[in-house]
């Protein structure tokens, strides 16, 4: 990037594709083959777009939704919405029909984007209720076993067709498209992201296009990543996490592969060799569950070498910790471990990976150690939508397990007295969409931002997430108890375990729901001679219920009395945002799980005194 600050992410995208127009941009999959653009072919089929939209008539600051997974086809949407002037509104494909036409009307959106005939035939499916909406744009018209053809009303314009009428108009109004695109300023609206909350109706956060720009100049001062890189991206870029990612790789021209099937995460790993790559939680927490049981399984002689290059490699860690490197007997044992184990875990991302950022979620220190261990190096970061993602992070030459890093430059935090972390800087959003009562609650008038989160800031600045504000656990007894803490504790102690929910506020004392990992908790069942029918009857079990609670105790061994979890249920299905339990960051929606299993957390406090 230049040192001069550019007036939008139009701009920003303009440059990168002069400056860099025959090196690789994007790659994604098409009917199951990898294909690539250049930045000039980018540059092209988003003008292309813009121009689309522009000859169907959008309007300066009108939005224009995005329904899909992520794919070069997103980035080339999002692009060409911008460049007309508009604005992204953004959905999951994971939404209801319900849900797509709330965000679709609220959003007042002129046009959506839809991956295939299965996300048209669900706007189709509440047309009535999205009269904004004018045409739907088809990303991807290949047929889809069940459903009928592309009805032929002339709402649903295939994607071609909106590029071919905008290569057209372009033609014929000639120096049009450039006034537009150099019309778009640092102050006017970018994206429209709708917060999945835990409860309630979803709110709009407006991000301007100095947001995105902020977030590109502060990531570049980190100088960690460039064009001699390649990122693997998965997550959805309807998130503001992979939004920045979006921003972040258009800015420092790092080539991208783009995929968001997170089924075929691990094969396309093999075959992009990633040297970067973020990623929430749950993902890191999948691999080490997979690696952890999959030791076990080789037997006892293979179980003790993981155990003894674990033991090496968390040495390593705590060396490297410090800003040092092993040496001596330590770095020969490293070597003869990585050979043995680490390398098999290297190869398992494609072998090249120089770092990896987790975001959406704090992640668990013994997680982050055990990748460490392994020479993978994890930087735990930190944002939510309403400061476009990025406001803190671990850097490469510059981290603490546990912790969320240091703010970012042009960042600042504060710690108020009740312990909840505010931010403020130029990531911070313009407001709720039509919300300005929730608006006026989240900013204060002098541009901090009230983030919901409770943590501290040590004496070097690195900041330690505790928990969610309003998830804080007090108990009858008057303890506050920060239930991610000790969740995250069982998850990365236990790779039986998929989701633990913990519950008790005003409580007299903390019990936990518990979702399986049905994969590992299915073999260990298998291997112990237990055949079972499905989840609920591998749930149902008790000698896995014995399982968990052995792994339960453990942790419990460690905690103060007050925080340990006296009782817990195996839930008979896993967590997912098929059953509306996990937002589409992979974050628990605690209320909807407590509420949908109240009659269970009744049970546990009917025979109070025998368990205190």
């Amino acid at each position: 990037m230049s040192e001069t600050s550019f007036r939008s992410v139009v701009h920003l995208f303009q440059h990168r594709v002069e400056s860099s127009a025959e090196r690789e941009a994007m790659s994604g999959r098409r009917d199951g083959q990898w294909y690539s653009l250049t930045w000039r072919e980018a540059g092209l089929r988003v003008r292309a777009v813009a121009c689309g939209l522009l000859s169907l008539g959008l309007q300066k600051g009108e939005r224009t939704a995005i329904l899909a997974t992520s794919s070069p086809e997103w980035v080339i949407a999002d692009l060409g919405i911008l460049s007309a002037g508009g604005a992204t509104s953004t959905l999951y494909t994971s939404n209801t029909a319900e849900e797509s036409a709330y965000i679709l009307e609220n959003s007042g959106a002129r046009f959506c984007f839809v991956e295939n005939p299965v996300q048209e035939a669900k706007v189709r499916e509440v047309k009535d209720q999205v009269g904004s909406v004018e045409h739907l744009i088809l990303m991807d018209g290949a047929p889809v076993a069940g459903l009928t053809s592309v009805a032929n009303d002339g709402w649903t314009i295939p994607l071609a067709e909106l590029e071919s009428r905008g290569a057209k108009w372009d033609a014929d109004n000639p120096g049009a498209f450039d006034r537009v695109a150099s019309s778009v300023g640092p102050e006017d609206l970018a994206t429209l992201i709708y917060t999945s909350g835990t409860t309630g109706r979803p709110k709009g956060v407006m991000l301007t296009h100095d947001n995105w720009v902020f977030e590109a100049e502060t990531l570049d001062d980190l100088n960690i990543l460039g064009p001699e890189d390649k990122q693997m991206l998965f997550l959805p870029l309807a998130h503001s996490f992979g939004k920045v990612l979006e921003v972040v790789f258009i800015a420092l021209g790092v080539p991208t592969a783009i995929d968001g099937n997170i089924d075929d995460l691990l094969p396309n790993l093999a075959v992009v060799k990633p040297t970067v790559m973020a990623g929430v939680p749950r993902v890191f927490e999948k691999v080490y569950n997979r690696v952890v049981t999959g030791a076990k399984e080789g037997g006892a002689v293979k179980y003790r070498i993981f155990q003894w290059a674990l033991g090496v490699g968390a040495r390593v860690s705590a060396v490297r910790q410090q800003q040092r490197q092993p040496s001596g007997l330590l770095a020969f044992q490293h070597r003869l471990a990585d050979k043995l184990v680490y390398s098999k875990l290297k190869e398992r991302f494609g072998g090249r990976l120089r770092f990896m950022i987790s975001g959406g979620a704090p992640l668990s220190r013994a997680i982050a150690e055990f990748f460490h261990a392994a020479d993978i190096l994890i930087l735990d970061a930190y944002g939510l939508t309403e400061t476009s993602a990025g406001s803190t992070g671990n850097r490469v030459e510059s981290f603490k397990f546990g912790t969320v890093g240091r703010a970012l430059k042009g960042v600042e935090v504060r710690i108020a007295e009740d312990g909840e972390i505010l931010l403020r800087g130029r990531n911070i959003m313009r407001g709720y969409y039509n919300h300005p009562e929730a608006t006026a609650e989240a900013l204060e008038p002098d541009g901090w931002f009230h983030t919901g989160d409770v943590g501290q800031v040590d004496a070097d600045g690195f900041i330690t997430i505790t928990d969610r504000k309003k998830d804080i656990l007090v108990t009858a007894g008057g303890k506050n108890i920060a239930p991610q803490n000790v969740e995250n504790q069982l998850k990365a102690s236990c790779p039986y375990v998929s989701q633990v929910v913990m519950l008790g506020d005003r409580r007299p004392f903390c019990v936990a729901l518990i979702a399986l990992n049905e994969e590992t908790a299915g073999k260990w069942a298998r291997e112990q001679g237990i055949e079972y029918k499905d989840y609920a009857d591998l749930a149902s079990r008790p000698e896995v219920k014995q399982l968990i609670r052995d792994a339960l105790e453990a942790v419990n061994a460690k905690l103060a009395s007050y925080e340990r979890i006296k009782d817990f249920h195996l839930l008979d299905h896993d967590l997912s945002q098929a059953t509306g339990e996990l937002t589409p960051k992979m974050s628990v929606k605690r209320k909807v799980v407590e509420q949908r299993h109240r009659e269970i957390l009744d049970g546990f406090y009917k025979d109070t005194m025998a368990r205190l």
